[in-house]
């Protein structure tokens, strides 16, 4: 697969919006300001640039006053009102022609009655957000041993032409054994066999992570930011943000 040129990339910039504008239409809840995943499906909320100061208003109208938000690639400073509660650094990453992609024999395709499953390996390794709808955005795999799911991963957020590998988990007991390897690679495996390239995102923090990722053949694209923050407590008529 060839390198892929800037237009290629440049809805990685933004990809929840192009995610929820694209292939994930469907899940999408908003208007052409600012989109969501329905609560149980995913937590990521998109908005379509920062240089528009409307969707301060129809953010705050879309999530409802006093709520919690994660937002991602935040480049603006808050309008009054609006509270940062938290937030991290993380890292988009890429493959490259390195990745060897291949599909495993012992994987198992996961899917709505394996949810509760998926919760419990999610809430044991804490990968990152999960809901119990999740798994509905592509297609999650996992390996059992004795009938228990101990390892898994599976595609989230899908930007035109790009999928993003993600939930990677693989219970403490088990590690060291190559099991969240192999699930990238049969993972990537089946995103290039419908003619998408793969992509992952970590805390900047996680470097064992990362190295790995970098070992498999994935390469740092940029650097990232997420923000949680806290929506005015009430909002006013017309949907302009009001500080109670």
């Amino acid at each position: 697969m060839s390198h892929p040129s800037p237009q290629e990339t440049a809805v990685l910039d933004n990809p929840a919006w192009h995610a929820l504008t694209g292939p994930h239409a469907s899940f999408a809840i908003g208007d052409d300001l600012v989109r969501r995943y329905p609560e149980d499906v995913a937590p990521f909320v998109a908005v379509r640039s920062w240089e528009d100061p409307r969707v301060w208003d129809a953010l705050a109208d879309l999530v409802g006053p006093g709520a919690e938000v994660g937002l991602s690639g935040l480049e603006a400073s808050l309008p009054a009102g609006w509270t940062e509660i938290g937030g991290g650094d993380g890292v988009q990453l890429i493959e490259t022609e390195a990745l060897r992609p291949v599909p495993d024999e012992e994987v198992v395709v996961l899917g709505a009655g394996d949810a509760d499953e998926m919760m419990a390996i999610v809430e044991r390794n804490q990968p990152g957000p999960f809901r119990p709808r999740t798994h509905e955005l592509g297609r999650y795999i996992g390996i059992r041993r004795k009938g228990r799911l101990v390892a898994m991963a599976g595609e989230r957020l899908h930007p035109d032409g790009w999928t993003e590998i993600s939930a990677v988990s693989t219970d403490v007991e088990y590690r060291g054994q190559g099991l969240a390897s192999r699930l990238v690679l049969d993972v990537a495996f089946h995103i290039r066999e419908r003619g998408d390239r793969a992509l992952m995102h970590a805390a900047a923090t996680n470097v064992g992570a990362i190295a790995v990722y970098e070992r498999l053949g994935f390469a740092l694209r940029r650097h990232t930011r997420f923000a949680a923050v806290r929506t005015p407590s009430r909002v006013g008529e017309a949907g302009r943000t009001v500080i109670a």
